[in-house]
C-alpha cells in the first residue's frame, strides 16, 4: 500500500513537470497586439443637456385669492383666449361696489360744486360777493373734478382686477405644469405666482446642451448633432445647432456655454425634462484606415530600437559587399535615438503634431516599423495613412515582457512568466 502511494506520487510529480516544461518551451509573444481596421470614422464634441419645448408661458394671476375653479389638467390641449381657471370674486366684487359708490359720491360733489359757481358767478359780477368767496367756489369745483376722475380711475382697475380673476390660456398649446388646487389660496402681493406652464408646440423642441470652453470654439451655428434619451437607449435622434449664447456659467472651476440645438419631435415621443446625450459632428471620413490610440501611445523599447538598426546595419553591409552602392540606413537607436520615437503623436520626426510610428511584425515575424500619417479621432480609435499599413495587420500597442535593462511600455501588461530571450 506504502508502495503504491509512492509510487503515484512519483508519476503525479513526472506528469506536473513534464506539463510546465512544455508549457515553458512554448511561445509567448512579447508584445500585445491591436488590430488595424478599415471603416469610417468620426470626430464628436460629446456633451449633455435637457430638452425642453421652444416656447414656453408661464400663467399666472395678477390678484389674490382662492382658487374655485380648474377647467384644465396635464397635458390638455388649449387654445389662446380659452378660460382654464377662476379665482373666487366676493372680495373683487366688493372692491368694485365701493369704487361705484366713492364714484357717485365724487360726482354728487362735482354737481354741487359747479351748482355753487353758477350761483356766485352773477353775483360777484355785480358785486354782491367778494372775490375770495368766489375764488374758492372754483376751487371746489377743481378738487371735486379732480376727487371724480380718481375715483373713476379707482372703478375701473376694480373691474380689471374682476377680469383677472379668469384665467386664460395666452397661446395655443399643451398645459405641461399645474401647479394650485381647487380650493388654495394665491397671494399675488410681491410677484405673480405660476398657476400654469403652457408648451406652444411640442412637435418642435430643444436641446440646451453645456459644453466646455475647450470644446465650444469647434462648436457652430448649423452645424449637425445626433443625441440619445434614456427612454429609448437603442434609437439615435438627429438636430441642428441653432444657437451659441455667449452667457458663460462656471460649475466647478470649469467654464460651459450653452448650446441651443433644434429638434424635430413630429411623433411627440420626446418629452420636456429628458436628459439627452448629445454627440456635436465635427468631422467624418469614410473607408479609412483606423487605429485604436493605445497602439499611437505605445513607446518602444530599447531593445526594439536595436534590433530594427541591426537588422538595418546587416542589410547596409550586404548592399555595400554587392557593390550596389551604399543604402541610407536608420539612426543609431543608441547614439541617435532621440530622433526615433515609439509612436504616438507628433512622434515622427518631433515637429509635427499628425504623424506617428508604427510598430508591427511582418509575415516572417520580424520586427519592423513605419510612419504613419495620423488624422480625425472619436477618441477611441484615429485615422491612419501608410503605404505600408494594410487593414487586418496586427500592430504593437504594448509589450508583456520587460526588457534586460528593466525598461518597460506604461502600457504593458504584467506577467508571471518570462520566455527566455525575449524583449
Amino acid at each position: 500500500m506504502k508502495y503504491a502511494l509512492i509510487v503515484a506520487v512519483a508519476v503525479v510529480a513526472g506528469g506536473a513537470f513534464w506539463y510546465f516544461s512544455q508549457g515553458s518551451a512554448e511561445p509567448i509573444s512579447p508584445y500585445r497586439f491591436v488590430t488595424l481596421e478599415q471603416g469610417d470614422l468620426e470626430a464628436v464634441v460629446a456633451s449633455t443637456g435637457a430638452l425642453d419645448a421652444v416656447t414656453t408661458v408661464q400663467v399666472g394671476t395678477q390678484v389674490s385669492g382662492r382658487i374655485s375653479d380648474i377647467y384644465v389638467d396635464f397635458n390638455d390641449r388649449v387654445r389662446a383666449g380659452q378660460v382654464i381657471a377662476r379665482i373666487d370674486t366676493t372680495l373683487l366684487w366688493s372692491t368694485v361696489r365701493d369704487a361705484e359708490s366713492n364714484l357717485e359720491r365724487n360726482q354728487a360733489q362735482l354737481k354741487q360744486a359747479q351748482r355753487e359757481l353758477a350761483r356766485l358767478e352773477p353775483l360777484y359780477n355785480q358785486r354782491f360777493v367778494t372775490e375770495v368767496d368766489y375764488v374758492r367756489a372754483q376751487y371746489d369745483l377743481d378738487i371735486a373734478k379732480a376727487s371724480t376722475k380718481s375715483a373713476e380711475i379707482s372703478l375701473d382697475r376694480a373691474r380689471q382686477n374682476l377680469s383677472y380673476a379668469t384665467i386664460i390660456a395666452p397661446i395655443s398649446g399643451t398645459v405641461i405644469e399645474r401647479n394650485v388646487d381647487v380650493g388654495q389660496t394665491v397671494a399675488a402681493s410681491f410677484s405673480a405666482p405660476q398657476l400654469f406652464l403652457i408648451a406652444d408646440d411640442l412637435s418642435r423642441m430643444e436641446i440646451l446642451a453645456s459644453v466646455d470652453e475647450s470644446d465650444i470654439g469647434k462648436i457652430e451655428e448649423g452645424q449637425f448633432a445626433r443625441f440619445n434619451v434614456q427612454a429609448y437607449p437603442d434609437e439615435t435622434f438627429n438636430g441642428t445647432v441653432r444657437q451659441v449664447r455667449l452667457q458663460s456659467t462656471v460649475q466647478e472651476n470649469v467654464v460651459n456655454y450653452t448650446v441651443v440645438v433644434d429638434v424635430e419631435n413630429p411623433d411627440g415621443r420626446l418629452l420636456p425634462g429628458m436628459t439627452a446625450t448629445v454627440d456635436f459632428l465635427i468631422e467624418s471620413a469614410t473607408d479609412i484606415l483606423k487605429l485604436p490610440n493605445a497602439a499611437l501611445r505605445f513607446r518602444a523599447t530599447p531593445k526594439m530600437f536595436e534590433v530594427i538598426s541591426a537588422r538595418r546595419q546587416a542589410s547596409s553591409e550586404e548592399t555595400r559587399e554587392s557593390g550596389a552602392g551604399e543604402q541610407r540606413g536608420a539612426p543609431n537607436a543608441r547614439s541617435g535615438g532621440g530622433s526615433w520615437s515609439g509612436g504616438g503623436s507628433g512622434a515622427f520626426g518631433g515637429s509635427r503634431n499628425n504623424f506617428a510610428m508604427i510598430w508591427y511584425l511582418n509575415e516572417n515575424d520580424e520586427l519592423m516599423m513605419a510612419p504613419a500619417q495620423t488624422g480625425i479621432s472619436d477618441g477611441q480609435m484615429t485615422e491612419v495613412s501608410s503605404n505600408r499599413l494594410q487593414p487586418g495587420m496586427q500592430i504593437i500597442a504594448g509589450v508583456t515582457q520587460q526588457d534586460g535593462d528593466g525598461s518597460n511600455n506604461p502600457f504593458q501588461q504584467t506577467q508571471r512568466r518570462f520566455r527566455p530571450g525575449g524583449f
